[in-house]
């Protein structure tokens, strides 16, 4: 099937676009990768204290024949995703020594749990952690030592922390390892419904801590389709993991299995052998626009549009808001999984997962084929799906045929004809909205909006019975240089609730959604925000809003708009307590949500 007109046209202008950059960027990489294996420029004295510790290895990383693999990991273990990362360096070194290397942990990168920050203070480090963890990491490979690194990393911020980190040490090979969700607990629908009773005071603590703890209950992700696992398809639409180990539950074989192989793959990529792969090769345009067709085909986290943006920038590629909406005209909602359905990623992975809709894609001319990856040259590779057999793993053709139409269908026959994201442009701003789990009645709301600073006060209004008319909320105030640009995921629960009452509700914010928001529209990342004068801080009480996911618009009809002043938000507030206080410096430097939000690139 010849490659989508749209597809290629992006694809093109993306690369045009990016052309200057990703020169500088390549030949920065090829010149690091030219001075040969990193350890032979360190002294005796250098290696020496590198190798110290390692017992059982240090022969083996003295002679500096054999690869050696640096380990950047994100464990630790209140994270349920990253729980499962504790054994892994031992699994990896002892994959390394079978294999004849050597494998060391080079460093750790923080890793915080949007779920346990959501609606506190703390969730305002959380866009910020992105990077910090790229800083983190290129402290971990900066040693020098290593002839590649694996990645364990999964969820919201980490893995593109770890991207923007491996793509500045492209030069080097760099293969994610993931961990796998766990295993399906209180269906989800129920979940929710359980949180809007809480939220109308239907039923108290006792029964949401019950419902929440009966959801989410083990190690690895947590089953709904958000951001962590939007990451890991990601990963495999990008060519970063093994082909079919983005699914595979935690503690099982076959993810042991997977773990051992991929260690001993990145040992087999570097430039001490014939197959050299760095991650220079495998990051450039064509992976990117991968990337966000399989983004748009999974009904996946809008967190991404922010991240994908900094990471391919870190490549030496310039991605646009225009590109993700092009792409997502063209590109059919293939799957229906929560928020978007009821099905959990396990539900997902049963009925053909990726390796079905990747294939899926391919034959729609939908997806690149002609690309690199860390498991070799194409990503019809990944169509594959691994199985364990007498303990190794191998890999089989994945289905060609879903097992669930009601989770998985095919490009021709999708649920919808477009990915369901939109970027939206008007007197407002510019921003983006996810309509794949709206209602197509509610794609266009025009009503009279209510302005807030903060999502408490919203919730503050719900509950004293404030709105029973259609209201556009907009939450303003909330972008990266007002407050590091936090969640407002405690709003689905109250904004469903006015919902599913009657009412025509939508919100408008410069903060984030996060990749669980789903049903009520919401035109999100608006920027220039409204701390930096941006078009949100002239709303006032009343005025009719207009958001538009048909037309891509965002506009108020406000008469004396433009003439207005803007309004200047007491922020001091925001400044301290929970370590605000050591971001003042992010704060003041971050980018514009649109380019990514970016502080390190």
């Amino acid at each position: 099937m010849p490659l989508d007109a749209t597809i290629a046209r992006v694809t093109a202008r993306i690369e045009a676009r990016s052309e200057q950059m990703r020169s500088t960027y390549l030949d920065r990489m090829r010149r690091a990768a030219d001075e040969g294996p990193r350890r032979a420029h360190l002294t005796c004295g250098n290696q020496a204290h590198a190798y110290a510790a390692m017992t059982g290895d240090k022969d083996t990383l003295a002679e500096g024949r054999a690869p050696n693999l640096g380990i950047v990991t994100a464990y630790n273990d209140m994270l349920s995703a990253h729980q499962p990362f504790e054994t892994y360096p031992q699994v990896i070194r002892a994959a390394a020594r079978e294999a004849g290397g050597t494998a060391q942990v080079a460093g750790g990168v923080p890793a915080m749990c949007d779920g346990v920050t959501q609606g506190q203070v703390g969730m305002e480090l959380s866009l910020f952690s992105r990077d910090v963890i790229a800083l983190a990491t290129g402290v971990a490979l900066s040693h020098n030592t290593f002839d590649a690194a694996v990645y364990l990393g999964v969820c919201d911020k980490i893995v593109p922390g770890l991207v923007i980190a491996a793509a500045t040490f492209g030069y080097i090979p760099g293969l994610f390892i993931p961990a796998g969700p766990m295993t399906s607990g209180l269906p989800n629908d129920e979940k929710a419904k359980v949180r809007q009773q809480f939220a109308t005071g239907e039923v108290g603590r006792d029964k949401l801590m019950e419902a929440e703890m009966a959801s989410y209950h083990g190690p690895g992700t947590c089953t709904f389709y958000g951001t962590a696992n939007s990451n890991q398809m990601l990963m495999e639409f990008m060519g970063l993991h093994m082909p079919g180990t983005s699914f595979i539950n935690p503690g099982t074989p076959l993810r042991e299995a997977l773990t051992v192989e991929a260690a001993k793959h990145a040992l087999s990529i570097t430039n001490l052998g014939n197959a050299y792969r760095p991650v220079c090769d495998v990051l450039d345009a064509k992976a990117f626009v991968n990337g966000i067709v399989g983004l748009m085909a999974t009904g996946g986290s809008t967190n991404l549009v922010l991240h994908l943006p900094a990471m391919a920038r870190a490549a030496g590629v310039a991605l646009e808001l225009e590109d993700f909406d092009e792409i997502s005209s063209v590109t059919p909602l293939m799957a229906k999984v929560y928020p978007n359905g009821l099905a959990d990623v396990n539900h997902f992975h049963a009925a053909g997962g990726l390796q079905y809709m990747i294939g899926n894609l391919l034959d729609a001319g939908l997806l690149h084929d002609d690309v690199k990856t860390v498991a070799g040259d194409g990503l019809s590779l990944y169509t594959r799906e691994p199985v364990l057999e007498n303990g190794a793993i191998s890999y089989r053709d994945g289905p060609r045929d879903t097992q669930n139409d009601k989770i998985l269908r095919p490009a021709r026959d999708p649920f919808q004809a477009t990915g369901g994201l939109k970027q939206l442009y008007g007197n407002l701003g510019h921003g983006m909205i996810k309509v794949s789990a709206v209602a197509p009645e509610r794609h266009v709301i025009e009503a009279p909006c209510r302005i807030f600073h903060d999502q408490e006060s919203v919730k503050t209004a719900f509950k004293a019975g404030e709105f029973t008319s259609d209201t556009v909320v907009v939450v303003r105030f909330q972008g990266p240089s007002s407050n590091g640009m936090p969640e407002l995921h405690g709003l689905t629960p109250t904004l469903a609730v006015l919902q599913d009452r009657g009412l025509k509700v939508a919100l408008v914010t410069d903060g984030r959604m996060s990749g669980a928001s789903g049903k009520v529209p919401a035109a999100i990342h608006v920027s220039p925000e409204a701390a930096n004068g941006g078009p949100l801080a002239r709303l006032r009480d009343g005025d009719v809003v207009r958001v538009d996911a048909i037309k891509g618009t965002i506009e108020t009809l406000a008469e004396d708009f433009d003439s207005r002043e803007p309004v200047q938000a007491d922020l001091t507030g925001n400044g301290h307590g929970v370590g605000r206080e050591l971001f003042e410096a992010f704060r003041q430097n971050v980018g514009l949500a649109s380019n990514g939000a970016a502080v390190v690139v």
